[in-house]
């Protein structure tokens, strides 16, 4: 039964802000209308979206989890040197703009030590998916001696740079999730007490290599991030308030700790799978400055004047986006021979055809075309951003697709750069091989949809697609690719665990484990790595702990191949059965029956192994179907034990 909500509460569709979310609160509505808090926040900035975290934080995440279990579950664990009470306002303020209910723990002042040193402490037994390492200036000036000199600041930033180390290193053998570090901004408070040039010049080269290493951390140690926090100092956020760090020892400003709290929403966002995964763009006003239909392509302002020099450094902005495995497409109002004659020949353009995945040029509503091009990629348009110069084509799509994030660059082209920038929508861990060939491998998904619409029937279309799948153990070149895999796939992906690099690595070394990655190629070229099958053997039982597949290859047969070949490898190795889980979320519901359909039967769960809300599903190895005739499947499974 739909409940109408009190006139006095705004709905979603009708934008006010903190208004609006006050109003939910006060109607006690805010737990059962929380997938609305998202775009209530769209708009929010400084004291506002503090005062929204303030709200928010008065939430039970277990309450919001049980009215809506297909969000995603995080647990943040805050520790560190100074008092950061400050921080969880608009740390829990960032994560709802995602779509993120948090059950945020800050440990004791100056706890950060044994939080990360001792295995059996607090913070290791919640096992947190974050753990915010907050660093200050003050880790080191508080055992600097008085009188100082640098020499003495770089002794004792060198222990800690140690201890630090030694903490990462105890995090990467006792803890789960990741573990985020940053940089200590240098405060010119303790600069100039420095009267010669030279000292102070000394001083500023120690610290720059403390933070160095600091930020050298995370390529000695899978599970570690470190937040550069120089940047957000250069966009003019104070690094301290002096009352605050002298009086309550809270030696972070406020306003870098909102800065630093916006970082780690969009960490947080990548480790839930929710990175986006395309960057679809207007032209005119956006890319280019003018109107194509109007003005021509003589007349659009690229490259030449003040303007014009804008919107070329946009451009290079969404190149190099686009370099990194981002998608990239023009969704434009306008006919398309015109536009593309513009992308291909105009001299001053820096992005071109083949940068793009598709052109859609025509006169049809922006959210109808997005939604189009969603489906041709195969991808929710959830992983979609839309960058546009109109506040009414911004407003439009926002109404129509509200999972589409709406970035509206505005008329000041010196302005888009930051407007697409500031919210890292495309953030994610590690680039691997893929990313980097990612748009020429949907480009080629393109032209295999023009090739199935030649085709009368599915049938004939992958019978003449000649598909190859490699179906083997994992090696050491795969594992980021398939920990990106477990991040970044929501739809085939039957129970959403999400790992890490080190996450693969052991399990690899697990005897016990089947850890195995899917290539796949056809007529058109190779795909790559396009899937992963993990499991574990327990005695004569196969568990098959997730199975994933990129969307750019559902429908081909690769996932039915994959598995019957798991389930003969599983019979011929001694196995009696094969249980399979599949936990639901917003988005995996293509997959609900993937096991039903290749022999599995519903099964109870007398071990009580899985959570509440997943289905269990078994396999007796009796009857095992044959594999699709167009697959020709290469396996190589090897050996494991029990």
């Amino acid at each position: 039964m739909t409940t109408t909500p009190p006139v006095n509460v705004p709905s979603v569709a009708e934008p006010g802000g903190l208004d609006s979310l006050r109003a939910l609160h006060r109607g006690d509505q805010l737990v059962a209308r929380y997938p609305e808090v998202r775009g209530l926040l769209t708009d929010l900035t400084g004291a506002e979206l503090v005062t929204a975290g303030q709200l928010l934080g008065r939430l039970d995440p277990d309450e919001i989890a049980r009215v809506h279990p297909a969000l995603p579950r995080l647990s943040v664990a805050v520790t560190g040197h100074g008092t950061l009470a400050q921080l969880v306002a608009p740390l829990t303020a960032e994560l709802a703009r995602h779509g993120l209910p948090a059950r945020i723990r800050v440990s004791d002042f100056d706890g950060y030590v044994f939080d990360l040193g001792d295995p059996d402490s607090d913070l290791y037994t919640a096992r947190p998916d974050l753990v915010l390492c907050v660093l200050d200036p003050m880790v080191v000036f508080d055992e600097v001696p008085v009188p100082w000199r640098p020499e003495d600041v770089e002794r004792v930033a060198a222990e800690k740079y140690a201890m630090v180390e030694r903490l990462a290193t105890r995090f990467d053998e006792a803890g789960s999730g990741t573990l985020v570090l940053n940089t200590v901004p240098l405060t010119r408070r303790f600069a100039a007490q420095l009267v010669d040039h030279g000292s102070r010049a000394r001083l500023g080269a120690v610290w720059r290599e403390f933070n160095a290493r600091l930020l050298g951390l995370a390529d000695g140690h899978a599970r570690v991030v470190a937040v550069d926090l120089d940047p957000l100092i250069a966009e003019g956020v104070a690094a301290e308030d002096l009352r605050l760090s002298l009086y309550a020892k809270a030696h972070l400003s406020p306003d870098l700790l909102a800065r630093y709290a916006r970082e780690i929403g969009h960490l947080a966002r990548h480790v839930t799978g929710r990175t986006k995964k395309t960057l679809a763009l207007d032209l005119d006003g956006t890319l280019w400055g003018g109107v194509l239909g109007e003005d021509g392509p003589d007349g659009i302002e690229i490259a030449d004047g003040y303007r014009g020099a804008a919107f070329t450094a946009f451009q290079k902005t969404v190149k190099q986006l686009g370099s990194q495995g981002v998608l990239l497409a023009a969704v434009s109002k306008n006919d398309v021979e015109p536009v593309a004659a513009v992308f291909r020949d105009h001299p001053a353009m820096t992005l071109r055809e083949d940068d793009l995945v598709r052109i859609v040029a025509d006169w049809r509503p922006k959210h109808d075309n997005l939604r189009d091009l969603a489906e041709a990629l195969n991808l929710g348009v959830d992983s979609f951003v839309f960058a546009d110069d109109s506040p009414y084509e911004c407003g439009l799509v926002r109404h129509a697709l509200p999972d589409v994030t709406v970035v509206p660059v505005g008329a000041e082209p010196a302005l888009h750069i930051q407007a697409l920038l500031s919210d890292g929508w495309f953030d994610t861990r590690e680039l691997t091989a893929e990313d980097r060939t990612r748009v020429a491998k949907y480009r080629d998904e393109l032209v295999r949809k023009d090739f199935l619409d030649s085709f009368d029937s599915l049938a004939e279309y992958l019978s003449r697609l000649q598909v190859r799948v490699c179906l083997a153990p994992v090696c050491e070149p795969d594992v980021p690719r398939v920990a990106q895999l477990t991040q970044r796939t929501n739809q085939f992906n039957l129970t959403t665990v999400r790992l890490q690099p080190d996450d693969v690595q052991n399990l690899i070394a697990d005897p016990a484990a089947l850890v195995l990655a899917v290539h796949s190629a056809d007529r058109f070229g190779d795909n790559g790595l396009v899937g992963a099958v993990l499991g574990h053997r327990a005695g004569d039982v196969l568990h098959l702990d997730n199975f994933l597949l990129s969307c750019r290859v559902f429908s081909r047969g690769i996932e039915q191949a994959c598995l019957l070949a798991v389930l003969r490898h599983a019979r011929d190795t001694g196995a009696a059965r094969v249980v399979g889980a599949y936990r639901p979320t917003a988005k995996n519901h293509k997959v609900k029956d993937f096991y039903l359909r290749n022999g599995f039967t519903p099964a109870d769960d007398p071990a009580g192994e899985h959570s509440t809300g997943t289905v269990v599903f078994h396999h007796d190895l009796a009857d095992i179907a044959a594999p699709p005739d167009h697959i020709h499947l290469t396996q190589s499974i090897g050996e494991f034990s029990s």
